[in-house]
Order: C-alpha cells, then structure tokens, then sequence
C-alpha cells in the first residue's frame, strides 16, 4: 500500500468556457466535480497505475461529505473535522487551452483534530510501502508539520516523497525527506537559485536524498545519488494543466515502490504529466496519450560514478 497525505483537501470544480474574458459572463460548456488536492490526486493517479493507495488527511462539513463519497479506488482514511473542506475552480479557457485557478482558504483544524490525525498516520505506517505528503497546510496545523511527519516515516523505515514549498518545505528538508518534488518556483525559494541543475544540487545538500524539480512543458531535472538526469516531452498542444504536478508526484512514487531506474521513473513522470494536461480533470489522464507518449520523453544525463 502507497500512503498520500492530504492535509488541504478540496471539491475540485472545473468549468470549461469557450472564451475566458474578464467583466463579462460566460456559458459554461461542461463542470465536472472530482474530489482533490495534491495528496488526492496523486492517489487516484496511482491507483490507474495499478498501486494500492491509501489516504489520510481531514474532510468536514457538507464539501467534505461529497468528496468522500466520491472517492473510489482509493482507501479512505481522512479524518472528520469540525470546519468545511474548500473547494477550488477552475476555469478552462477552450480557445487558448489556459486554466484559472481560484482556491479557497482551508478549514480551521483544532488541536484535538492535528492530534487524532498524527496518531492514525502512526497507525497506518506500518502497512506502508511509501508515503507521499502533498500540498500546502491547512490553518492551525504547525509549520513544521511536515517534518515531524517525515521522521515518524523514516523512523519506521518507509520512503517518504514531499511535495509542497515555502517555509513547510525549508522545514521538512532539513529532516531528510528521501525525494522532494518541487516546482521551480518553489525549488528557487529554498535555494535562492534560479538555475534549475545548480538549485537540485543545492537542495540535496540542505538534506533531501534526491531532488526532482518540475519545469512545467519543459519537463523534469533530477539530482540523485545514482546520477542526474533531464526528461523533456514531445510536443503537445496546449490543455489544462491542473494536476499535472500531482501526476508527476505519483510517476515518481510508483517508480520508487517499483524500483525503477531513475531515466524509466523520469520518463513515467512527464508522460503521466502530459497525459493528465489531455484529461478533464485533475486526478486522471488519458491512457492512450500516456502510453503513445511514454516512449517519446527524451532523458539525458549522467550516471555518478560508483
């Protein structure tokens, strides 16, 4: 079983529009609604691949009902809060291909709520093979959340991937996650560096194992023990990128549980991403443009010597 963690969970509303222009009102061509945030994503991802996945995290109010009953093919083990689990919109613009995003802020968890989530995390570890902690905190839980999270994982002995950024990241680094998933922009916040080679180098340095950084429709660059590498994609036409970060989260997971080498694992990961920008909606992608696309990602690197 591959354990997510979703802290920040959320109803994810998509419309699609056929022209997106501001002061205006538009004709919404189609909504879907999935359960979401980066740790639900990634476990819907995971399961299409095959992959037992668990996830853990918190769901309240009447949002927080239709995401749970919602979720299928994946285990269930979110924590019931007091507050109301947000939602987030986001709006495709059918003419360009361009998304706009709105999140709303996350439910208030109390001190009783962090708590009984921390001791089921414990709970659920043991039957972990992996874990994956996803996504920004929700208010009240405490900055450092995610590195305590990352030491109870080591601590038991399973793999743990992190993807969030700002200062939870900059945290939880220095507890020695094995691979982080930072975007660019994040990569550059904790480094100060805005070349994407340099900065992976940096943030193995400041205590991750390996560092994969994503750069959007340029791909992946990765610095690990075992060499580094750079995955960039065919060409595609412009989609909705919403949760194609989340995709590469789970490429990456599965090729970890797997044991793949990193140029397979890499290659997984931008074609899951470039397959869920051709999807609906977050959390999916489309299995013929996955597999079409699998053996077009170009990886280039170097292995580090033994």
């Amino acid at each position: 079983m591959i354990l997510t963690v979703a802290l920040n969970t959320a109803l994810d509303v998509t419309y699609r529009v056929p022209a997106l222009r501001a002061h205006s009102s538009h004709r919404v061509t189609q909504v879907t609604e999935r359960p979401g945030g980066k740790g639900l994503n990634v476990a819907r991802v995971l399961a299409a691949l095959g992959h037992e996945a668990t996830v853990t995290g918190f769901a309240g109010g009447p949002t927080g009902r239709v995401v749970r009953d919602r979720l299928t093919g994946v285990a269930d083990a979110l924590i019931p809060i007091s507050g109301v689990t947000r939602r987030t919109v986001a709006v495709v613009d059918e003419r360009t291909g361009d998304t706009t995003r709105f999140d709303e802020p996350g439910p208030l968890i109390t001190p009783a709520e962090w708590s009984a989530f921390q001791e089921a995390y414990e709970d659920l570890l043991p039957g972990a093979e992996a874990v994956a902690l996803c996504g920004c905190l929700p208010p009240g839980v405490p900055v450092g959340a995610y590195a305590g999270l990352v030491r109870l994982a080591r601590a038991a002995g399973v793999p743990v991937l992190l993807d969030t950024g700002g200062e939870p990241l900059r945290r939880a680094v220095a507890a020695r996650p094995d691979l982080i998933k930072p975007n660019a922009d994040e990569l550059a916040e904790l480094t100060g560096s805005h070349e994407p080679l340099r900065a992976t180098q940096d943030a193995r340095r400041r205590g991750a194992r390996s560092v994969v950084a994503s750069l959007g429709p340029e791909g992946l660059v990765a610095a690990t023990p075992e060499g580094r590498w750079r995955a960039v994609p065919p060409a595609r036409p412009r989609a909705n990128a919403t949760g194609t970060d989340d995709s590469v989260t789970a490429g990456l997971l599965s090729g970890l549980v797997e044991r793949l080498p990193w140029p397979r694992t890499l290659a997984r990961a931008v074609a899951l991403s470039a397959a869920t920008a051709l999807s609906p909606a977050a959390g999916e992608f489309d299995r013929a443009a996955y597999e079409e696309l699998l053996g077009g990602v170009a990886v280039t690197g170097e292995v580090s010597a033994a």
